[in-house]
């Protein structure tokens, strides 16, 4: 084969290398707002992105985390040390219709932007950011509606 035609079959290889890598780019927020995680859904350490229950998923929106049952959450940050947040955290006390705001103490500690503890009463709970693609159709459906 030719030099200049090797080079260019080379030059091919590295560009449709750079586009498959770019297709398959995380295109999802960056990290950010009170608690600097990336926004979207968590599960429960123990739980499995593809079918977690209900008491196992957090989702946070970048102004708070919410439940399964809770929504439009908004965390007041009243103290923090290092990586340990202390919040008061105000929500909807309802998945979907109306329903009263809820107030609520609790402690949040953010190990990177994917992992976070949440401490309320005492209970501790490590949550992990789950990937879009690794979940089920309506918690797809629910992450890419706060994009």
């Amino acid at each position: 084969m030719h030099k200049t035609s090797s080079r260019w079959a080379v030059c091919a290889v590295l560009m449709a290398v750079a586009g498959a890598a770019s297709a398959s780019a995380d295109r999802t927020p960056k990290p950010g707002g009170v608690y600097r995680l990336k926004p979207g859904i968590y599960v429960a350490e123990g739980s499995e992105c593809g079918a977690p229950p209900n008491a196992a998923i957090r989702q946070y929106d970048g102004k708070g985390i919410s439940t399964a049952h809770t929504r439009s959450c908004k965390a007041k940050v009243l103290k923090r040390q290092g990586k340990k947040y202390t919040v008061e955290q105000s929500c909807i006390d309802a998945g979907a219709g109306s329903a009263p705001r809820s107030i609520q103490h609790q402690q949040v500690t953010v190990d990177n932007a994917l992992t976070f503890q949440q401490n309320i009463a005492g209970n501790l709970t490590n949550y992990r950011y789950c990937p879009i693609r690794e979940l089920p159709a309506d918690l797809r459906k629910a992450a890419n509606a706060k994009r």
